[in-house]
């Protein structure tokens, strides 16, 4: 862990101490990460859920905010009774806050102690800011402290023809390719319903941070790790990309079949829809046996290359039949066999289906439900922080951790370079 001065890295007495001043925090929320301590510098999504992620084991997560906040605190309704947004809490969970105008020294005199007391820092500013702010990771950071794993987040990269230009998950959606593939012809290309870009690069980030926190002790050095929106919506081109460069045609708008595999879509059925994700060519064999349709034996259907060209008539048969079940009759039916289906569910289905409690994917109680984290470890505690932090609500615990007196407290408030949440309030 890094140090104050960052001269002895090994010194067990200097870890020592700071791994207790790590932990005081976190009460009985120790987990694999307990004494990990994280500098969330980011916004919006991407960066901030990665930050949730590290917390969620156990890290200890500092997130610094400009004075007006996360935009995503404003982006509702609906919003909590502090006025703050669900979308922010969607994010943000289980964190400290504290806003910092790191335009005026004062501020940017707490961000240089925080990093010097950080094993991990998160941002995801235009390229060149945080060096115009004087924490350039190459030039000043990596010497300064060895130890940091330096996390940075853009759209496109720093450099080539789309270098350090903004990013945002739709516009990567649209530039990348995957609109084009998702979609009807009557709809033509449309956007992925869920920010798919921004939560897999947040999980690719936290890929590279635990990668090379690992790294860190056979090497005894940070280093800093790189994620792009535009990489990662690259690589969800899977098999698009894959059929593009060994066939040359180009993918086309399938509504929700898939180009490889058939029957592979969704169905109508009596009351609603079905998707059905029929893989093999003993699945389809089961799905023919389960509704009583003579289709598995005929040569058009034998095997999946046949089923994908004569998709259409495929469809025309199955749907006569599917149409006169009720979809969550049928689709127990089917998974019983052996055969992959589902109903097409709405979020409030999705989570009030009873798998959702089994599986503790929903956490807390009343207005503060959050989804529960998706990976759990054996041996390790399963307790999940649902609390969203206040803007700056935790200012004053920070800036006395971090070795500030009362004096020097009220000098950096009184700056405006430490914005507390009371300050803001007022001066709205």
């Amino acid at each position: 862990m890094n140090s104050d001065n960052h001269q002895n890295p090994r010194d067990d007495s200097v870890w020592c101490l700071q791994n207790s001043v790590r932990q005081q925090w976190q009460g009985n929320r120790a987990g694999p990460l307990a004494g990990v301590r994280v500098l969330d510098l980011s916004r919006v999504l991407a960066g901030p859920l990665c930050a949730q992620l590290l917390a969620d084991q156990g890290a200890s997560v500092t997130k610094v905010e400009a004075p007006a906040g996360d935009e995503t605190r404003l982006l509702g309704p609906p919003f909590d009774l502090s006025g703050t947004a669900a979308y922010f809490g969607a994010v943000n969970r289980g964190k400290r806050s504290i806003a910092l105008d790191l335009t005026l020294a004062e501020g940017r005199q707490v961000l240089d102690r925080l990093i010097a007391n950080s094993d991990i820092l998160i941002e995801n500013f235009l390229p060149g800011t945080m060096a115009k702010w004087g924490f350039d990771y190459d030039n000043t950071l990596a010497t300064k402290h060895p130890l940091l794993i330096y996390c940075q987040i853009t759209g496109f990269g720093t450099d080539g023809p789309l270098g350090g230009l903004p990013g945002y998950d739709a516009v990567v959606q649209a530039m990348c390719g995957l609109m084009s593939v998702n979609g009807a012809a009557e709809s033509g290309p449309m956007r992925l319903g869920v920010p798919v870009v921004d939560h897999l690069t947040a999980y690719v980030a936290l890929t590279g941070v635990l990668t090379a926190l690992h790294d860190r002790t056979r090497t005894g050095r940070g280093q800093k790790v790189e994620a792009c929106l535009f990489d990662t919506a690259l690589s969800l081109l899977v098999p698009h990309a894959a059929n593009w460069l060994m066939s040359g045609k180009s993918p086309q708008l399938l509504s929700s079949a898939h180009p490889n595999i058939a029957p592979y879509d969704k169905f109508k059925v009596l009351d609603g829809e079905i998707f059905l994700g029929v893989l093999t060519d003993a699945q389809f064999g089961k799905l023919c046996g389960c509704t009583g349709l003579d289709l598995a034996d005929q040569e058009r259907f034998a095997s999946n290359a046949m089923r994908l060209k004569n998709r259409e008539a495929l469809r025309e048969c199955l749907e006569q039949v599917l149409s006169g079940y009720r979809k969550e009759a049928l689709c127990n039916l089917l998974m019983r066999a052996g055969v992959p289906a589902a109903p097409v569910n709405s979020v409030p289905e999705a989570l009030q289906h009873p798998h959702v409690g089994h599986r503790g994917m929903l956490a807390g109680e009343g207005a503060s439900r959050r989804l529960g984290r998706s990976v759990r470890l054996e041996r390790s505690p399963d307790r999940l922080a649902t609390t969203v932090p206040r803007l700056s609500e935790h200012a004053s615990e920070i800036l006395t951790d971090l070795g500030f007196d009362v004096e020097a407290c009220d000098v950096l408030i009184q700056s405006g370079g430490v914005v507390t949440g009371e300050r803001k309030v007022n001066a709205a």
